[in-house]
């Protein structure tokens, strides 16, 4: 049995429609996210759980955000994915599973136009609804390691239903990834989500968003170069026992910008108590961060302490 090694919820996400209980997985160690969507245009019943994926994003158009319901834990195999029996393994290899609500298929998108329903087309997707996706990608590399990568080919549906560009892993490809991939790209499976949807874009976000992009210097002439910001290493480097440089690090910036009091000599390799109450004293300092003061430091309390 794998050992779960980061958080089980996703941050904001609703337990309403938890299959879990009536559906007990196998416990995994992710380092897989595969990207559904439903071809529906609102969060589906799943048979009452029994082709249910561990969450579904659901499109709020007036908030201009994706709601997420979670069905499984992340490190628990959930049942979106044909399973062959005999066959290699799709839903308990290592695989957390996500439904984004809305279609990849033209003719479908053309439809619900006509009709008038209100939907995400996504290979079309609206900038807010790419953020959401990168978002919940970004929280998977930092708490549970999973590459900021994936295929290079996200053919448009229909092509891309069966293995019509040739997108498809082989059995011997799956076995060994690590990353960021569609329905499309899994053995076994015949389904063409989510279709072109522009991975590129929601993999740019999602390193920006942990600052694994630098941003470009400032090239003005007779204007210094924009100062980078350091990447930020991951919440596991500061937790309770935690003993490495990034530790150091944080503490000589957060001295640096006057938010050292609770250091009795000052910052070391060892995450403490003092460390933890500084962070908390810079987080408060900010209305960005106020209304999550816990004192551990995440992207953006990493991101403005450096800024």
């Amino acid at each position: 049995m794998s050992v779960k090694t980061g958080p089980q919820r996703y941050p904001g996400s609703s337990r309403a429609n938890w299959y879990q209980d009536d559906f007990p997985g196998d416990p995994m160690e992710v380092n897989v996210v595969v990207l559904h969507t439903t071809e529906g245009p609102s969060l589906p019943g799943y048979g009452g759980g029994g082709s249910a994926p561990n969450l579904t994003a659901v499109p709020d158009f007036h908030a201009k955000r994706l709601r997420w319901f979670q069905h499984f834990d992340i490190e628990v195999s959930s049942r979106a994915l044909q399973n062959l029996k005999g066959g290699v393994e799709t839903n308990t290899l290592n695989v957390c599973q996500v439904e984004l609500v809305g279609t990849c298929d033209p003719k479908t998108h053309r439809k619900w136009d006509k009709a008038g329903q209100r939907h995400v087309f996504w290979p079309e997707a609206p900038e807010w609804a790419l953020e959401g996706v990168a978002r919940f990608l970004s929280w998977m590399h930092e708490e549970h390691g999973v590459p900021l990568t994936g295929p290079k080919s996200w053919p448009a549906f229909p092509q891309s239903f069966g293995n019509g560009r040739k997108q498809r892993m082989t059995a011997s490809k799956w076995g060994k990834f690590e990353g960021v991939c569609g329905h499309m790209h899994v053995p076994e499976n015949d389904h063409g989500d989510p279709g072109a949807i522009d991975f590129a874009e929601i993999l740019r976000r999602a390193k920006a968003d942990l600052d694994l992009e630098e941003p470009p210097a400032d090239t003005t002439p007779g204007r210094p170069g924009r100062p980078k910001i350091p990447a930020f290493p991951g919440r596991k480097f500061f937790r309770d026992g935690a003993v490495n440089d990034h530790v150091l690090k944080l503490g000589k910036q957060l001295v640096k910008r006057g938010f050292g009091d609770h250091y009795k000599v000052g910052p070391g390799r060892n995450w403490s108590e003092a460390d933890r109450l500084n962070v908390r004293d810079f987080q408060k300092s900010r209305p960005e961060l106020r209304g999550d003061a816990d004192g551990f430091p995440g992207p953006l309390t990493w991101k403005l302490l450096f800024s």
